[in-house]
């Protein structure tokens, strides 16, 4: 199974690439500094044998060649047009390396994101929940996970239209995403189906976490976003313990959910009653 982008080696696999072409562009400076050194050098080998004093005052005089001083010229240019073509090469290489290797991950954030609502989706779910399993082991704080059903999602879907309950759910994931931390992670699990990981969180933390979404979602639904239809969310907890696999949090917490959901249609809301025949 492919695994879930990890921004840390990401960056560490880019800093490695850019510190080798950072390693080449000094080496080029180097060689710049010691080539002119050299050419100093020359200069200066041929100019002190012929160095005068005089009342303390050094005179140098040296003669130079028209053909050797159109030679070193050449040289002099064919070099810095070298090292010029070589930065210019790295600098190529390091803006390719850095949007290569930005495109890459945006392709690999892709296909662990649900387009529709920008939360991460169902392939990604195993991966991410071993995460945060592996650290709330090794931290020893709690973790608890939540499964969120819409209801009536069926009836809203072909009563306003598919465009209407594409909407429809990508409100639900802001909202989602609005209810929790940076440190926890929104899912879309299936349709119309929202899985959350609370990291560091025990039940009691994440019954916060419900009271803050069903209070959203009565703002939502006073708001009137959808004239016609009252947003209900079904919502099932289950608390990682040592011991317990992915499955049997999700399905503790599908148990519980459909247990909420259950409750739900026995207290049908006004506007999902059915209208009396009028003779």
């Amino acid at each position: 199974m492919e695994r879930a982008p990890d921004p840390g080696s990401v960056l560490a696999k880019v800093s490695q690439q850019l510190s080798v072409l950072q390693k080449r562009d000094w080496e080029l400076w180097l060689i710049v500094v010691g080539t002119g050194i050299l050419v100093l050098a020359g200069f200066l080998a041929m100019a002190f044998p012929a160095a005068i004093m005089e009342h303390g005052v050094l005179h140098v005089q040296f003669e130079v060649s028209r053909e050797l001083f159109l030679a070193l010229i050449a040289l002099l240019v064919l070099f810095n047009t070298y090292v010029i073509n070589r930065r210019l090469d790295l600098r190529r290489t390091r803006e390719s390396l850095i949007s290569s290797v930005i495109q890459s991950e945006l392709l690999r954030l892709q296909s662990f994101t649900d387009p529709l609502t920008e939360v991460y989706n169902r392939r990604s779910l195993d991966d991410m929940a071993s995460k945060y399993i592996s650290r709330a082991r090794r931290s020893g704080k709690p973790l608890s996970f939540m499964l969120i059903d819409v209801d009536n999602f069926k009836e809203a879907n072909t009563r306003f239209g598919h465009l209407t309950g594409d909407f429809l759910l990508a409100e639900i994931a802001s909202l989602l995403k609005s209810s929790v931390r940076g440190s926890d992670a929104v899912v879309r699990y299936g349709g119309d189906e929202f899985a959350l990981i609370l990291a560091d969180a025990p039940l009691a933390g994440a019954e916060v976490v419900v009271n803050r979404i069903m209070r959203l979602v009565e703002e939502w639904n006073r708001a009137g976003q959808l004239p016609g239809y009252d947003m209900g969310l079904s919502i099932g907890l289950a608390e990682w313990a040592e011991g317990k696999s992915l499955d049997d949090i999700l399905n503790e917490a599908d148990n519980k959910m459909y247990v909420v959901k259950d409750e739900h249609k026995k207290v049908a809301r006004p506007a999902d009653l059915p209208r009396p025949n009028v003779e």
